[in-house]
């Protein structure tokens, strides 16, 4: 039932604006691609970004493109495997160790994929402890033939594999929780055999939320620029960055993240499609048992449920250790004010975000028009926006409003006020729905009865969100804000493109450092991100297991 507001201003505002947010940056890249902004004015750069693109489409753009297909591929290959069969092994059974393997499947999503990236290269690499201490154990020389370089598109699609298999672990572990038990037994008692219940009955459930988890993991990869650039691997991503920052192409780079947004889309199409068919139920829910293993099929699911713990998060996390080296005072300041960078960035971030998330969500709930629901629509597809793109699309709409407004030279000016700016609105289009989805899964949760009791006893739509329904959130919001903060505190591709001189952040510094091979001074900026990341992590883990009841 709709709501009306006291200002019906306010409602037609708040995802108006919203929704502009995220679309100018397109709308600059996509003129800047055509060769319509204000960057690309003038003939000789125009003469010079059209080499630029015939040397792109003759040379790198097949290699681009097929590096990203098999980082994808392997990477979805990898995260997959894991997903679906953690998610299953936790969700139907009970073996030693599930209670904490449960939340501790969660744990390489607090550890970015670049600082996976790093340690891994580092350890596995030709130059590596493990190659040395091989060639050095059976006293052979170093050779071409007996080593093995890692930096390939396959060593980087299974670090991202190994970072992002949460994304779907997550998903499939709530879908084969939530299985019904008496689809199996209708299946059984129609004469299925027991071991063709799970591919026909089971599995079909899962798959729309495999398929959306999949479809997050394939963003991710299309997205990430620091772990494909540590693994020496040039994808569509890598190839905006160099030809923007490194050639001065920036005709170039955004017709290559046209191509690169193009492919997003399709994904973001199918993960939508995969949504819309996970309407399926059973007319009379119970939920299955979970049945108990022993012995040797215990312990066996004791360690494929390990087994990605230790690879994907206990092993860099052990790595990195084992690198640092003491800091000096000089370079323990450096580090805080990396610090401090961070979290004043993801700070800010979280300031913007969340308020405009719960706004959002409010007005989607009580105006659902379809205009209101085309606005929402438009303000979370930044989650699909690779950084570097975004990044591209905001430094496009600087430099047209530096020549349209004559006072935004004023604001040029202020470097460091006009970077921080730019980078927290990245942040905000990246991760708006980061917030937003949280938030709005919990107001679907409350009952419109309750703000029907609230309007009969005079309160209008404001004091409804303020007494009615804020106490109601505070739990989801803080969750929310907490996912947020972190995702802010990771990002280095938008960061990299549009930090202010001088200003420097943990995931930048990491990334330098680890590409001048100085692991031992990149590793404390990166256990510093890991140790933030885990506290989401506890908090989602926490809420999870009372929901699911592990």
């Amino acid at each position: 039932m709709r709501i009306p507001f006291v200002s019906s201003l306010a409602t037609l505002m708040i995802p108006l604006l919203m929704g502009l947010g995220v679309a100018i940056p397109l709308i600059a890249l996509l003129m800047l691609a055509a060769g319509l902004h204000p960057l690309e004015s003038a003939s000789i750069e125009q003469a010079i970004a059209g080499q630029g693109l015939v040397h792109l489409l003759d040379h790198v753009l097949g290699r681009y493109a097929l590096n990203t297909l098999i980082v994808c591929l392997v990477a979805m290959a990898i995260a997959g495997s894991i997903g679906v069969l953690a998610g299953w092994l936790i969700a139907a059974y009970q073996f030693p160790g599930r209670g904490w393997m449960s939340w501790g499947l969660l744990t390489p999503l607090a550890m970015p994929p670049y600082v996976m990236a790093f340690a891994f290269t580092d350890f596995l690499d030709v130059s590596g402890p493990l190659q040395s201490g091989v060639r050095a154990f059976l006293a052979i020389e170093f050779s071409q033939s007996n080593s093995l370089s890692v930096r390939t598109p396959w060593g980087a699609g299974i670090c991202l594999g190994l970072a992002l298999y949460p994304y779907i672990y997550m998903l499939a572990r709530g879908a084969f929780a939530e299985r019904s038990a008496s689809l199996a037994e209708a299946a059984r008692s129609l004469g299925t055999p027991s071991w063709q219940v799970w591919p026909k009955v089971i599995w079909p459930i899962a798959r729309p939320s495999v398929a959306a988890g999949s479809a997050l993991v394939l963003m991710e990869v299309l997205a990430d620029f620091g772990t494909v650039s540590y693994f020496a691997t040039d994808t569509l991503t890598a190839g905006i960055y160099k030809a923007w920052q490194g050639m001065g192409d920036k005709l170039s780079a955004a017709r290559l993240a046209i191509v690169l947004l193009i492919a997003v889309g399709l994904l973001v199409w199918i993960e939508r499609r995969q949504r819309a068919k996970r309407a399926l139920a059973a007319r009379s829910w119970r939920p299955a048992q979970v049945q108990r293993l022993i012995h040797w099929a215990a312990w066996r699911a004791s360690t494929l449920c390990f087994l990605p713990i230790l690879v994907g998060f206990i092993a860099p996390v052990a790595i990195l250790i084992h690198a640092l080296e003491p800091l000096a005072a000089e370079q323990l300041a450096r580090l805080a004010q990396w610090l401090r960078h961070s979290l004043v960035l993801a700070a800010f971030a979280v300031l913007v975000i969340i308020p405009a998330a719960v706004l959002l969500a409010y007005v989607g709930r009580i105006r659902p028009s379809a205009w209101v629901k085309s606005i929402v629509a438009i303000a979370n597809a930044g989650y699909a926006l690779p950084g570097v793109v975004i990044g591209v699309g905001i430094l496009s709409t600087a430099a047209w409003l530096r020549d349209w407004l004559p006072s935004w030279n004023a604001w040029i000016g202020q470097g460091l006020f006009l970077g921080l700016l730019l980078l927290v609105y990245a942040y905000g289009v990246r991760f708006f729905s980061v917030g937003f989805q949280g938030i709005e899964a919990a107001l679907k949760r409350i009952s419109p009865s309750m703000d029907q009791s609230a309007q009969s006893l005079g309160h209008s739509a404001w004091q409804v969100l303020r007494r009615v329904h804020w106490p109601l959130l505070k739990p989801t919001v803080t969750a929310c804000a907490l996912l947020v903060f972190v995702d802010a505190l990771k990002e280095l591709p938008a960061t990299l493109v549009l930090r202010p001189f001088n200003f420097d952040t943990l995931a930048v510094v990491a990334y330098q450092f680890a590409s001048d091979e100085r692991l031992g001074e990149a590793a404390w900026p990166c256990l510093l991100m890991v140790t933030i990341g885990l506290v989401p992590i506890w908090w989602l883990a926490r809420v999870q297991r009372k929901t699911l009841m592990l």
